[in-house]
């Protein structure tokens, strides 16, 4: 039978991959690349693109699309022989990746491809790629001594492993977690279709009663609408100490965190950097920690006096409408929920009632259809769960352009948050174009009883997000594949497409089409949107002091920490805190040992990137607000300038192009409520 991870001529076999197709597709493949790597660096041909640098841009596509399916299931519907087969394969691909990076034949034919004079007669895209390849080299320790590449490899598959098991323990932790409650007067405050949802989970258990999880759906509506405050306390204690010392042993990350910044900063001082920040800006706009910092602390600055004002507010209404003088960490969601209806008369419950999840895709669907001309149609491929959905996207032509899976529930074997992924990525090929398919994934509710899933006010943001991470993936015009779609973009800039479709979310002439109450099937009046859009900025304050609190954690841990020395990584983030924070979380919460983000998932250093990209998306958004926000016209030139360009220029100028300047902070801060007058 044939071993459906080698299948490339079509789209992933989902329905057909097993564990044990894993271990042999992989062997398979990096034994072929051996076999070219080798031929490569022994020819006697002097390199150019066609014969040197394309057939290794192939062997990559095939290498990452195979190992894209993998790494994908093992993050939506992660079983233990999934898992074990993923684990057994990531060390083997990092030590190959890291051989690469280290081997001195190609590095010297880069180069020589670099310094021969048709390097001026290629593409932008392909002179990008052999530039980008250069850096990685010397990232990758191409340059050390032999006794140092060898310890740079150790350390590389360390980190790899490390970060898999980091992940692993904080899945696990979340999956473990089951509260059950017998009585329903402990219930009081949360609503029907959160309670609905608990009562099927324990029935699904063959339990009375209902269950409650660490799954952001079954949490949430406690924290957010449970009366009993012991029941959200409990539900707090479990979700803020996950993966910590007061679990399970094996599922720790305390000494995760501690070893993979020791590994982090080795690897830097063997490359000849300061610190892990300095290798982590070489692939980012912005250029040094401190002006990374200036950045977090001149944002603070502006917005602690607004954070400290919601805060004060917040404060006093527990104190006098909700008799709790002392506010805890586990009540702030609550406190919230209920000043927030006070004030404007509406509660994210009542508002959820008008996202059915058909109305939501069918109005994000409109929304990129308007401004960029396209056509989005579902479609039918093989699939890896039964609620996963597929979707093509066509030019005005009815050209495919793309397609992408969408997989929006909460469940079990699936980790948390929402994210884009590329399973194939854009590229020219003897046979002709490419399509780029993405993985677009979230962990919403499901559909309870007969009814659609609805979706939150900020679900349907969150959705809005990862689309547009999507789009920037699948309407690239590049067709090469090393800076086609989201590749070799910088890290700080690949959040501007998605922050940037955020926007579309807040517009009348957006909800009015995307809304349809799934009782009634009337639409979102006009008087409860504009008690919304009262509402945009409510907390904002507080909100935008704590992406800033993770983000100078994240940077201060990457620049200005000695892992090695007495500072643990918990009294630099209440350093941290002592610095911007308004809400205070108790001394027992182990943030650090579930920020993902940072210790799993890419963004170590790099973190600021949300709040550094979402000055750009808002200021780029101004342009639309300027010209029409459903203008096609600003659309395509978004799409041209932006979208399309993937990484073949620096992110700043794709904006500058764009915009017709750089960007500034002054919408940003208008567009959060943040400014003098508000």
């Amino acid at each position: 039978m044939q071993n459906p991870l080698l299948q490339f001529s079509g789209l992933p076999q989902f329905d057909q991959v097993r564990p044990e197709h894993v271990t042999p597709a992989i062997t398979q493949l990096l034994d072929e690349a051996r076999t070219l790597i080798d031929a490569l660096g022994q020819s006697t041909e002097k390199p150019g693109w066609d014969n040197f640098a394309r057939p290794l841009e192939d062997m990559e596509e095939r290498i990452s699309r195979a190992w894209s399916q993998v790494s994908h299931m093992n993050s939506v519907v992660n079983t233990p022989e999934l898992r074990e087969a993923y684990n057994e394969n990531l060390p083997v691909l990092t030590a190959f990746y890291a051989d690469i990076s280290q081997n001195e034949a190609l590095y010297a034919k880069f180069r020589a491809l670099r310094a021969n004079p048709s390097f001026d007669t290629l593409s932008a895209a392909q002179r990008k790629i052999i530039d980008n390849e250069l850096r990685d080299f010397r990232l990758g320790g191409a340059e050390l001594p032999e006794d140092k590449k060898a310890r740079f490899k150790e350390i590389q598959e360390a980190l790899s492993s490390l970060s898999a098991r980091f992940e692993e323990n904080l899945l696990d932790t979340t999956n473990d977690f089951a509260h059950f409650v017998e009585h329903e007067s402990d219930l009081a405050g949360i609503p029907e279709d959160a309670l609905q949802a608990a009562r099927e989970a324990a029935e699904a258990d063959g339990k009375s009663g209902w269950k409650f999880t660490l799954h952001f759906p079954s949490y949430m509506p406690v924290l957010q609408y449970a009366d009993k405050r012991a029941l959200r306390e409990k539900l707090y204690f479990a979700y803020a100490t996950r993966a910590s010392e007061f679990g399970k042993a094996e599922w720790d990350n305390t000494a995760l965190i501690k070893e993979i910044l020791e590994l982090r900063a080795e690897s830097a001082h063997l490359l000849g950097y300061a610190n892990y920040a300095e290798v982590s800006l070489t692939t980012k706009m912005a250029q040094t920690a401190p002006q990374v910092l200036d950045f977090l602390r001149t944002l603070a600055v502006r917005a602690r006096p607004f954070a400290e004002k919601d805060m004060q507010e917040l404060q006093a209404y527990a104190a006098e409408k909700v008799g709790l003088p002392q506010l805890e960490a586990w009540d702030v969601a609550y406190v919230s929920e209920k000043l927030r209806e006070e004030k404007y008369a509406f509660s994210d419950q009542e508002v959820k009632q008008y996202f059915p999840e058909p109305q939501v895709l069918h109005g994000l669907f409109k929304v990129v259809e308007t401004i960029y001309g396209v056509h989005v149609r579902q479609s039918e491929a093989p699939v890896w769960h039964k609620d996963v959905s597929f979707y093509d996207i066509n030019d005005h032509d009815g050209h495919l352009i793309g397609q992408f899976y969408l997989d929006l529930y909460a469940r079990n074997g699936k980790r948390g948050g929402a994210w884009m992924d590329e399973a194939i990525t854009r590229r020219r090929k003897a046979q002709g174009i490419e399509t780029p398919v993405a993985f677009l994934t979230c962990n919403f509710s499901a559909p309870v009883g007969n009814k659609p899933a609805l979706f939150t006010h900020d679900e349907v943001i969150t959705m809005f997000h990862e689309f547009g991470h999507g789009l920037h993936h699948l309407l690239t015009k590049v067709e090469e594949y090393g800076v086609s779609g989201i590749k070799g973009v910088e890290w700080d800039a690949v959040e501007l497409p998605s922050q940037f479709m955020e926007n579309f979310c807040w517009e009348w002439d957006v909800l009015r089409h995307m809304t349809r109450h799934v009782d009634t099937g009337a639409h979102l009046p006009k008087a409860l949107f504009d008690k919304m859009v009262a509402a945009k900025n409510f907390q904002a304050g507080m909100q935008t002091v704590r992406q800033i609190e993770f983000s100078l954690f994240d940077m201060l841990l990457h620049s200005d920490f000695d892992p090695k020395g007495d500072k643990t990584p918990l009294q630099l983030l209440e350093e941290v805190r002592d610095e911007v924070a308004v809400v205070r979380p108790p001394q027992w919460n182990r943030f650090p040992n579930n920020f993902s983000h940072i210790f799993a998932g890419g963004y170590a250093a790099g973190y600021y990137s949300y709040k550094w990209a979402e000055v750009l998306s808002a200021d780029a958004y101004s342009l639309f607000e300027e010209n029409g926000v459903l203008s096609e016209e600003t659309g395509h030139r978004f799409w041209s300038e932006i979208l399309a360009q993937g990484g073949v220029r620096p992110a700043l100028e794709s904006f500058i192009a764009f915009r017709g300047r750089e960007p500034t902070i002054d919408a940003l801060l208008r567009h959060n409520g943040m400014t003098e007058t508000a």
